[in-house]
């Protein structure tokens, strides 16, 4: 088969010929169709060699984080798929067998970690050992009870805007977002924020209140439910007053924060002052820079501040259920197709923000 294989963080992506990988046991093998790319995946690779608390794929790495395609054959212990099967793979992968595996908490688990992509710690390393292989190939091999199985109604290029769709779903299901909640997304343009977003309206949040400083892809995101959508540019100063404006007074009973590395801290705080009494912030940007927490405010408040990392396969089944069923949206995505030997075109095409979050881009193995 064909993959795009980094050799060192110093050289461009380079398409290789290797072996087709046979599934064993409780494995399956997926032909990859579409494989999203990241925008941050740029900083990855910059950091890989330079992060010991962190682990990556050894070179030559396969990397690739939102893969959908099609199942090719499964290992001998499968049950219940088949070959032919349309599935999106989720890349969280844990050692499932922790205390916080069997208690069904993945994200907690110490050697916790993102196929194709990069682990939240050292132990990491022993899944991608197991697991070498990303997206950004014909084939992978992955976990059986990572697939999410596709209705036909989603294509692979909107599968493979999962990854980011799902952090947000998982964010909005920890924070209580609901039909009897105002939600603030913080940084609404960018990839999770537009995820968040088209999330909100399958959720039937009533009130959406869409914070960022990219004037034409608010109005993109206003227009998509201007009955429920309402938004503020951060052009024209913080958004706190702004949100308790348009919640009655009150604030939102839910903050978002996509706000991602780079972002003043003092966004963040404008965000999270705005929140209700017993409001939730849910954080999933990964903003790097300490925020000035004020402990007696929080108590005072009954405030709560979440941090919340990606999403379960089962969050990814319920979003594809809601993809079926038309309450979520995934029309107005715009995708970029790129072929295998164009993987850092499609790297840097992720990082333009004229369309923002918007806009989709896909390798197309």
């Amino acid at each position: 088969m064909s993959a795009a294989r980094l050799h060192s963080s110093s050289e461009p992506f380079q398409v290789d010929r290797v072996d087709i990988p046979e599934p064993t046991g409780s494995d399956v093998l997926v032909r990859v169709r579409a494989c999203g790319i990241v925008p941050n995946l740029k900083n990855v690779l910059a950091a890989a060699d330079f992060l010991p608390d962190l682990a990556f794929p050894e070179y030559p790495a396969i990397y690739g984080l939102d893969p959908a395609g099609e199942i090719a054959a499964v290992g001998p212990d499968v049950l219940g798929l088949s070959p032919g099967r349309r599935v999106y793979v989720n890349p969280g992968r844990s050692c499932g067998s922790c205390r916080r595996c069997r208690d069904s908490r993945p994200q907690e688990c110490a050697s916790y970690g993102l196929g194709g992509y990069h682990g939240f710690t050292p132990e990491s390393q022993r899944l991608f050992q197991r697991y070498p292989w990303g997206g950004f190939a014909e084939y992978m091999i992955a976990p059986a009870n990572s697939l999410v199985e596709l209705p036909d109604s989603v294509s692979f290029e909107e599968a493979a805007r999962f990854g980011y769709l799902g952090t947000s779903y998982g964010a909005l299901t920890r924070a209580g977002a609901g039909p009897t909640t105002s939600v603030l997304i913080n940084g609404a343009t960018g990839t999770l924020g537009v995820g968040a977003t088209l999330l909100s309206l399958a959720m039937g949040v009533p009130r959406i209140l869409a914070v960022a400083r990219n004037e034409r892809v608010l109005d993109e995101l206003k227009e998509l439910a201007p009955n429920r959508i309402v938004t503020h540019s951060n052009n024209v100063g913080p958004c706190t007053e702004w949100a308790r404006e348009q919640t009655d007074g009150e604030g939102p009973d839910v903050v978002l924060d996509a706000l991602g590395p780079g972002s003043p801290p003092e966004a963040s705080m404008d965000a999270l002052r705005s929140l209700a009494r017993g409001g939730r912030l849910a954080m999933i940007g990964g903003g790097y820079d300490p925020l000035p927490i004020d402990p007696p405010w929080f108590m005072v408040n009954q405030i709560s501040y979440i941090g919340s990392l990606w999403f379960t396969t089962a969050q990814g089944g319920e979003m594809a259920r809601m993809a079926a069923a038309g309450t979520l949206d995934l029309e107005p995505l715009i995708h970029l197709r790129f072929p295998l030997d164009q993987v850092d075109k499609a790297i840097e095409a992720a990082c333009s923000r004229e369309h923002g979050g918007l806009v989709n881009v896909v390798i197309t193995p």
